[in-house]
């Protein structure tokens, strides 16, 4: 299950077209990253390099020329010594035929072609800031063509390109949409992490490491096919969970104590990101449950919500207000809804939004304004839902509602007449929960 040649193809053509005969685009692969000594981090491709090329090695970038219309590659050569201690290389001659480049060469031609490819283009774009290393190398090119063709007789013939333009601005729009392929890496990236969901609460016991619960989730996305998890899974117990981004997973789980697991794994590069909270002795306390319903509530109306046209804030806006009124219910929270609204009161309990783009990153690109309007939602686009309450053991706050914390997170692609829940086998609901937990 992979994304199919004439994706890829498809995306660098649109590159192509809307760049123009005026335009080049350079990309470069993702560089490895020490982690000790002389072992490195497993390699994770770029996210824009992957969406334009499917190939997954270091050491690599993409020439798109505008003018001519092609797009070449550079990357590693074939090196039969090199591949026998870190792996096999596809080389510059099969990775024009596997990745459907127009051209490809060793990594160490691209300087010496790259000036000839900028040459005579007015725009030149990269994703700047992204490497800076490579920025400078890139500029250094630039300024020797900016000074060549300032030096010739015929500068209406030879000139550098006098606008350097992000190609994030022209890559965002499109993988915001995803396309079939996409749709299909997100479902399994989803089905393979709500399996792991599922583990973990036949797995959950008090007594128990968080870190022995992160194995299981590891196990099941492994088992499943998807190598890594899309980020640092959370499984976060009693009180951690209220730390938004605990990741040490090192504490013992307590009778009576719930435990707040955000884990997604990355199928193919595509994220999946799942929160589900359940109690670590398999049954809600009557407080805990209260809650619970809360924050589910919050959830599954987002969710219902979720349709072409729709602004974003309003469905923000559809979670708070539950939210908001449970907390006034519970007595955590005085006066009206509107009016802990306006004063952000809520944000004690409730200090992040209510979801975020997904795709080939867990927090996708695409943001949700352009040119100061909103980015209302289309067919295509794939975000999370995930309200949540966090209270904390202060002084002003019952006993009963220490130590609560609670999120429900799934993850949800527009379609034309509304939205697909595809991660929707994880159970949510109390019962469902506390049937599962007890076998």
């Amino acid at each position: 299950m992979r994304t199919t040649m004439k994706s890829y193809l498809s995306r660098r053509q649109h590159i192509l077209d809307t760049i123009g005969k005026d335009g080049v685009a350079i990309l470069f692969a993702a560089p490895e990253q020490r982690r000790s000594n002389d072992t490195e981090f497993p390699f994770r491709q770029d996210s824009y390099f992957h969406y334009l090329s499917g190939f997954p090695e270091p050491e690599a970038v993409i020439v798109l020329d505008g003018a001519a219309q092609t797009s070449t590659l550079y990357c590693r050569d074939k090196d039969a010594l090199d591949e026998t201690w870190h792996g096999f290389r596809y080389g510059a001659e099969a990775a024009q035929t596997e990745f459907g480049f127009d051209a490809a060469y060793s990594i160490n031609q691209w300087r010496e072609h790259i000036e000839d490819a900028i040459l005579n283009k007015r725009q030149l774009y990269a994703l700047w800031g992204l490497y800076p290393e490579q920025d400078a190398i890139l500029m250094q090119h630039w300024h020797h063509v900016q000074q060549s063709a300032g030096q010739r007789a015929l500068a209406e013939y030879s000139r550098a390109p006098d606008a350097l333009v992000d190609l994030s601005t022209l890559l965002n729009p499109m993988r915001l949409i995803k396309d079939a392929d996409e749709l299909i890496m997100l479902r399994e990236a989803g089905r393979i992490s709500a399996l792991a969901h599922i583990r973990a609460m036949q797995h959950t016991h008090p007594g128990m490491k968080e870190f022995q619960i992160e194995a299981e989730i590891l196990h099941e996305f492994m088992w499943h096919g998807a190598r890594y998890p899309a980020y640092n899974s959370i499984v976060a117990g009693g009180k951690n969970a209220c730390c938004l981004h605990y990741v040490d997973n090192k504490d013992t789980l307590q009778n009576g104590d719930l435990l707040l697991i955000d884990a997604g794994a990355e199928y193919q590069l595509y994220a999946g990101d799942i929160t589900r909270t359940l109690p670590v002795n398999g049954t809600f306390s009557p407080v805990q449950k209260d809650v619970y319903e809360v924050v589910l509530a919050a959830n599954e109306a987002s969710i219902a919500a979720v349709k072409p046209g729709m602004n974003w804030a309003d469905i923000h806006n559809i979670a708070l207000r539950i939210l908001v009124q449970g907390l006034i219910d519970f007595k955590l929270l005085k006066g009206s809804v509107d009016g802990n609204i306006e004063s952000r009161a809520y944000s004690r309990f409730y200090m992040h939004g209510l979801g975020h783009w997904v795709g080939l990153d867990v927090h996708d690109v695409g943001g949700r304004w352009h040119e100061g309007k909103p980015v209302l939602l289309q067919a295509g686009m794939c975000t999370t839902i995930e309200p949540g309450l966090y209270i904390n053991a202060d002084d002003d706050i019952p006993a009963a509602f220490h130590n609560i914390g609670i999120r429900i997170e799934d993850n949800v692609a527009v379609t034309a007449n509304g939205c697909e829940n595809y991660t929707a086998s994880a159970p949510k609901s109390v019962n469902d929960i506390q049937a599962l937990m007890r076998g």
